[in-house]
């Protein structure tokens, strides 16, 4: 079967936007969150196991009806962020959401303040609910009664939420004006950062400065934005919360060591020679003096093939099942249910993403597919997501999600394999040449690019706690890009505008070191795979069905990886040196 390009179906959640199913399932987990708020009388510490067992199961179909709501309302307005039905219907989810989780709300603040003897006693048989209850509990340092907690959730959805959903409304409507072979072209984002990795350089230059002449138009008013979400951010967390800094939240969160953050972002720092030494390389081969920031994503060999869509699916299909078969069937299932949207299209979300809504159900994934070899690639890294949510489906709807730093483990490797497979299958030099480079320069876009942003954010949530303006905030990412590059790349002066382009620092605060943990760690198993071959995938698929059903400590134990260890991040950027090396040959 040859796929075509094609928006998604949300059929499989709800027939449609006025659909009386959808109305239904208000009334349902209305109805739903009635009758377990009638349970809060057995919550005593002596609670019986079966009665504690079936409290569990009735907050987990509450959780799994709550989350096909709430992922419909996302996945049409990243569909179509300017439909105002679509914006208001998600306006009312999240207003409905915050409600029913102030009347669940008991639970998890009776669970947090149980006896430790008890919590053990029914840890010790809630089975997969297990490591969910384990790591609510460590959140209850951070806790507040139930009157304070549902203020912060009734908060949420005119605070932090509707900023979040006003930046996207605002950012996705842009239209950037390129002039492409004589021709003023309107473009959506993710064409415009097409042309970034074209050969011609005055072309890139002029892409990255429309994309960040339209971001300063609006600079002060988004930066505005950026500096409420974190003060917003300390205030709960900090402020409220207790916890020690603002990157910490995340970290429980994550369920991840502080100091394993500290050293996975202080070994990075230290690493930043690996990338200027590429740089200095890839301008020597493009007879360039120095690289400007416009051309790090240059070509190397004047390359332009273009990729059908069809054959890119079936290519990325292969390379999965040639690993696994169960892998190739996994990812198959996306397109066969209609579960992916891979055209361009104005007011549709730029990007790409994999959203696993309830163990089960086929994960949708958003492309905005263009051809190119990282269009290929970034199908490859979705379908890994949708892979790795399959792979752990017989989870609870509480554990079968891996923690952040984790989830980007089989999407990461996936895109390897692919590479590895382009390479083995390309007769031409030139391409072989291009398809290496772009492996460093997606190494360098997912692991310096990402460590730096969380720099940038931990000095940021600083700056503005110390009422820093949105120009000095500008003047210090700057200096952040300045010190990442060094003086292997020249900076101009608009990329002081690129950290309000970044949508992760706005929705989801200190999200993007995952990035670099997990395409680090990846590198590690995937040097694993090449030296031991098919012993490895037991290990490998092991490591994909916990899903979130383990801490990643734990889970990455199992493989051999302690992640406290300089050692283990550094072994990860030696082997990008080592890449580096090898091309430095081909010179």
């Amino acid at each position: 079967m040859t796929y075509q390009l094609s928006p998604w179906s949300l059929a499989d959640l709800y027939p449609g936007l006025d659909s009386p199913e959808l109305e239904a399932a208000f009334k349902k987990l209305d109805e739903h969150v009635a009758g377990f708020e009638k349970l809060r009388p057995q919550l005593k510490p002596e609670i019986p196991v079966s009665s504690f067992l079936e409290v569990m199961q009735d907050l987990e179909e509450a959780t799994k009806l709550a989350n096909k709501m709430y992922s419909y309302a996302g996945l049409a307005f990243a569909a179509d962020t300017q439909d105002q039905r679509i914006q208001a219907l998600l306006g009312r989810i999240q207003q409905f959401m915050a409600e029913m989780e102030n009347r669940t709300l008991f639970f998890s603040l009776w669970w947090k303040d149980l006896d430790q003897a008890n919590a053990a006693r029914l840890m010790d048989a809630s089975g997969d609910y297990r490591y969910y209850l384990e790591v609510m509990r460590k959140f209850k340092p951070h806790t507040l009664t139930e009157p304070e907690e549902k203020i912060i959730n009734l908060k949420n959805v005119t605070g932090n939420n509707a900023l979040v959903t006003l930046y996207d409304a605002i950012t996705n409507r842009y239209v950037f004006k390129v002039e492409v072979d004589g021709e003023t072209k309107e473009l959506t984002r993710g064409e415009l950062m097409s042309l970034v990795r074209q050969a011609d350089p005055d072309l890139r230059a002029r892409a990255y400065q429309e994309l960040y002449r339209v971001y300063a138009q609006d600079g002060a008013i988004l930066g505005q934005m950026y500096q409420t979400l974190v003060r917003d951010w300390r205030n709960e967390n900090l402020t409220l919360r207790r916890f020690t800094s603002p990157i910490a939240a995340r970290n429980l969160g994550n369920d991840i060591p502080d100091e394993a953050v500290d050293v996975l972002l202080k070994v990075a720092e230290e690493n930043a020679a690996i990338f200027q030494r590429f740089f200095r390389l890839k301008a020597r081969l493009l007879g360039m003096e120095k690289l400007r920031r416009y051309d790090i994503y240059a070509p190397v060999v004047k390359s332009d093939k273009k990729y059908d869509f069809g054959k890119a699916a079936e290519m990325v299909l292969e390379s999965f099942s040639s690993f696994h078969p169960d892998f190739g069937s996994k990812a198959r299932r996306v397109f066969d249910e209609n579960h992916m949207d891979s055209e361009v299209r104005k007011g549709k979300q730029s990007g790409a993403f994999c959203a696993s809504v309830v163990p089960g159900m086929t994960p949708w994934v958003k492309l905005n597919y263009q051809g190119r070899a990282e269009d290929v690639a970034t199908m490859a890294h979705e379908l890994g997501h949708a892979i790795h949510s399959m792979m752990a489906e017989h989870h609870s709807v509480f554990t079968f999600h891996s923690s952040l730093p984790l989830a980007e483990t089989a999407s990461t490797f996936g895109e390897m394999m692919l590479i590895d497979k382009l390479l083995a299958a390309e007769t031409d030099e030139a391409v072989r040449r291009d398809l290496l480079f772009r492996q460093i320069d997606d190494s360098y876009a997912t692991i310096m690019r990402q460590a730096f942003f969380a720099l940038f954010e931990k000095q940021a949530h600083e700056m503005i706690q110390n009422n820093a303006s949105v120009d000095e905030l500008a003047a210090a990412y700057l200096e952040n890009l300045k010190e990442q590059f060094g003086d292997a790349v020249e900076v101009g002066d608009e990329f002081k505008w690129e950290w309000v382009s970044i949508p992760h620092i706005y929705h989801t605060p200190f999200y993007v070191y995952a990035y670099a943990f997990g395409q680090l760690l990846v590198l590690a198993l995937y040097q694993q795979y090449k030296a031991e071959g098919e012993a490895f995938k037991p290990r490998y698929v092991k490591i994909l069905s916990a899903g979130g059903s383990e801490a990643p400590a734990r889970i990455c134990a199992e493989a051999g990886i302690d992640i406290r260890s300089e050692a283990f991040w550094q072994g990860g950027f030696d082997v990008l040196s080592k890449l580096v090396d090898e091309l430095e040959k081909l010179e």
